[in-house]
């Protein structure tokens, strides 16, 4: 979901994968040649990456009741899995106003109580299959309970001030990249792309490549 139009074409990306059809990865894609200014931009500030010494900072922007993200988010892991392994590849949620916060703090506590593994997609389809909101702190602590999960442990990390602050810190980056919506990727705190840009976000896959490539070059 964007503040702007995003391409809707990651929805038939996982319309193609229901049907059995083969979906093309950025590794056996049709080359093409991308730009700067039309398949991704060049941030006008660079940020400093918070990836490890050695690795390229790769971020995927994402909001839980975004339905872009919800269709996208199968390829993207399947991505991840095959990536080139000096990439450090880590999710952001956004937050475009207040009513976004809970969730952000959802993906947050859940990474920090080693849960992500078993509940990140179990999210978007609370949320986009069964229809349930997880949009305020009561829905979240209500659903999360029913997931095997500590429901006190994860009210304490929850409010913690380590999610506050990682909530900072996203709202941070989030300004930094511009992002106007979502789902979009930032790479190495220079770059920036998007479905809109690159023209569906299979494709926004291969300009992360593509922008990889040129970090490596220096």
């Amino acid at each position: 979901m964007k503040r702007r139009e995003f391409s809707a074409s990651a929805a038939s990306a996982v319309a193609a994968t229901a049907l059995g059809l083969p979906l093309a990865t950025p590794a056996f894609a049709q080359a093409r040649q991308f730009k700067e200014g039309k398949d991704y931009q060049r941030l006008a500030k660079p940020l400093t990456p918070d990836a490890p010494a050695g690795k390229i900072d790769v971020i995927e922007f994402f909001w839980y009741s975004c339905p872009h993200c919800n269709s996208f988010e199968p390829a993207l892991e399947a991505w991840i899995k095959s990536a080139p392994k000096d990439l450090s590849i880590r999710r952001i949620p956004v937050a475009f106003n207040a009513s976004f916060v809970p969730q952000q703090k959802l993906y947050f506590t859940l990474e920090g109580m080693g849960k992500l593994g078993d509940l990140h997609a179990k999210v978007f389809r609370a949320i986009h299959v069964e229809k349930q909101k997880l949009a305020r702190d009561e829905e979240i602590f209500a659903w999360v309970a029913t997931q095997g999960v500590d429901a006190n442990k994860f009210k304490e990390v929850y409010n913690s001030f380590t999610v506050s602050n990682q909530v900072r810190r996203a709202g941070q980056l989030q300004e930094g990249y511009a992002i106007e919506g979502v789902p979009s990727m930032g790479v190495a705190g220079r770059y920036y792309t998007d479905g809109t840009m690159a023209g569906n976000m299979q494709q926004v896959l291969q300009v992360v490549e593509h922008l990889a490539a040129l970090v490596r070059k220096g």
